[in-house]
């Protein structure tokens, strides 16, 4: 079998490292001397989900016959425009900060990428890691992530998907269902990122990794993800144990009715997404003069069928459909998107799949930073704050961030949250009182029902904030801040240049390999203690902090 044959030793295709067989045809990669690994990028794992295949079930890609060269990353999945997306051209650049709002992306977009170290090692554990971006943004070329540095510190395979985003990763109309449960979920998200678990599990030992020990890891909106596929019921019943370890980083999954009065849920009920539909449906309508309301526009929508309702979504741009979604559904606090609780892809209560023992029971490692909310300064006002906390644009950010320009507190923090440690109304106050309703309750809700039915929960927080005044008020260990640690990704990105320096290296690059050693260690292991963190890491509710001086990495237990 041609996916046997490229399994022996680092290589394939005859003695040539660079060449592997995948189950659907070989591919060629590169080799990177600097950081000594070997990589594949933009790895086809479904077909395009364009035309008749917009909002559908991801499909198994045609084969092909020709060596494939895979060196470039895949396009980015449709999307608008963030300061956390990929601009026009697919990577970390200037234009970034001119496309905001605007379509960015393609929709043939799901490609993911392969790293692996430069040796013959095989039966490598393998880490595949889902991006963030609140599943409206992000994409798999994002700098952050660029898995050389990980794969090579932790002798391991790490592969990034794309998946679908937004409101074409995430849909719920009747008109667009076809009597398939999976397919009328509405979480083609979820969809793409199990079929891209499934060409792990064929083609793991093509990269000299074993599908027997999968590991996968998400952060924010990726984590979600993450918690979302552990509770699954189709992924619980999957012919394969697609995954054995999962690392969730500052997410949570818990509904409104999990959690303590006032918080704010990380998975919102099938309804909102219902009311989704609906109102992008009836948005579109009005637009093309097809109706004057609401009223008018379900009058019209009742004349046409499903079939023709569907062809017309399918008749439309992505910057149709987003724009749209950002001038009138948004308007109705209905843009937003996710796990879709449907029952069938993705549990209708996942807190109460794991309750019942109705998950994936394999060893978690989450984690959180510790100034998570700081990321979120329009959101202050719902813990008591005035206004939006900070005071630039996204575009003036951007452009502040890319050219690495200094700045002063007062230009950034709005007077009403200053001084910036003032108790209760200061911007750090606020900001701990939203991470603990949007982040802290949805984590002990989840890991104490995990608790209760495993002792493989492991957990840790993130307090690293030696950036350069007044960035480590402005940031400090913000959520996201872990990142550039796990991966070993100094270099560009929207946060490098203005948080990361000669003075605060020593420490940072001391605590990020040790952060990676973790995760080697949990990878391989189902633990994550290893001799780089010099205590003993405790189950929880214990947790260990990963933390650094300006010259040395803190790691202590709490």
């Amino acid at each position: 079998m041609p996916l046997l044959l490229a399994a022996c030793g680092g290589g394939g295709g005859g003695g040539d490292p660079l060449l592997r067989t995948t189950h659907l045809g070989e591919i060629r990669g590169a080799e990177d001397t600097t950081s000594g690994t070997y990589s594949w990028k933009g790895i086809p794992f479904a077909q395009a989900p364009v035309g008749a295949l917009r909002w559908q079930a991801p499909q198994e890609p045609a084969a092909w016959t020709t060596t494939r060269t895979t060196t470039s990353f895949g396009n980015a999945c449709s999307q608008y425009g963030r300061i956390y997306g990929p601009g026009a051209n697919n990577r970390y650049d200037e234009t970034i900060g001119t496309t905001l709002n605007q379509a960015v992306g393609s929709e043939d977009c799901l490609y993911l990428n392969v790293w692996r170290p430069a040796n013959g090692d095989t039966n490598l554990p393998v880490i595949v890691f889902f991006h963030g971006g609140s599943n409206v943004s992000g994409y798999t070329a994002d700098p952050m992530y660029d898995g050389a540095a990980l794969a090579k510190a932790a002798n391991a395979v790490v592969v990034t998907p794309n998946f679908r985003v937004g409101i074409l990763g995430f849909l719920s109309m009747p008109q667009l269902r076809t009597g398939n449960a999976v397919a009328d979920s509405g979480n083609f998200t979820m969809l793409d990122s199990i079929r891209s678990l499934e060409f792990v599990n064929k083609n793991a030992a093509a990269f000299g990794g074993n599908a027997g020990n999968v590991t996968i890891m998400g952060q924010s909106a990726g984590a979600i993800n993450v918690w979302a596929l552990q509770t699954s019921p189709l992924v619980t019943a999957h012919p394969q144990k697609l995954f054995h370890r999962v690392v969730p980083l500052s997410g949570g999954i818990s509904l409104a009715s999990n959690l303590p009065t006032g918080s704010i849920p990380t998975l919102s009920p099938a309804s909102q997404y219902a009311a989704q539909g609906t109102s992008l449906l009836q948005s579109l309508v009005i637009a093309d003069g097809l109706a004057t309301d609401a009223a008018t526009a379900n009058t019209y929508i009742a004349t046409q069928t499903s079939a023709q309702i569907a062809t017309y979504l399918r008749s439309k741009t992505p910057a149709q459909l987003f724009g749209q979604l950002l001038t009138r559904v948004a308007v109705a606090g209905l843009a937003g998107s996710g796990p879709i609780p449907d029952g069938t892809v993705v549990a209708a209560d996942p807190i109460g799949a794991i309750n019942a023992g109705n998950y994936v029971k394999v060893p978690v490692l989450a984690g959180n930073t510790r100034d998570e909310g700081k990321l979120f300064p329009s959101f202050l006002p719902l813990v008591g704050g005035t206004g939006n906390a900070r005071i630039p644009t996204d575009a003036q950010l951007f452009a502040n961030h890319f050219a690495g320009a200094s700045t002063t507190i007062n230009d950034w923090i709005a007077a009403s949250y200053l001084p910036v440690n003032a108790p209760t109304t200061g911007f750090t106050a606020r900001a701990e009182a939203l991470n603990r309703v949007f982040f802290l309750n949805s984590r002990d809700n989840v890991l104490n029902a995990l608790r209760a039915k495993q002792a493989e929960v492991y957990y840790y927080r993130f307090d690293w904030d030696e950036q350069p005044a007044p960035w480590n008020d402005i940031y400090g260990a913000v959520h996201a801040a872990d990142l550039p640690f796990i991966f070993g990704t100094f270099g560009p990105s929207l946060f490098g240049k203005v948080w990361f320096n000669a003075a605060n290296e020593p420490g940072r690059l001391q605590l990020s390999q040790s952060m990676m050693q973790t995760i080697s260690a949990f990878a391989r292991n189902g633990d994550p203690n290893n001799s780089t963190l010099g205590v003993t890491w405790p189950v929880w509710p214990g947790k260990l902090v990963f933390d650094a001086s300006q010259t040395a990495k803190s790691i202590r237990v709490e």
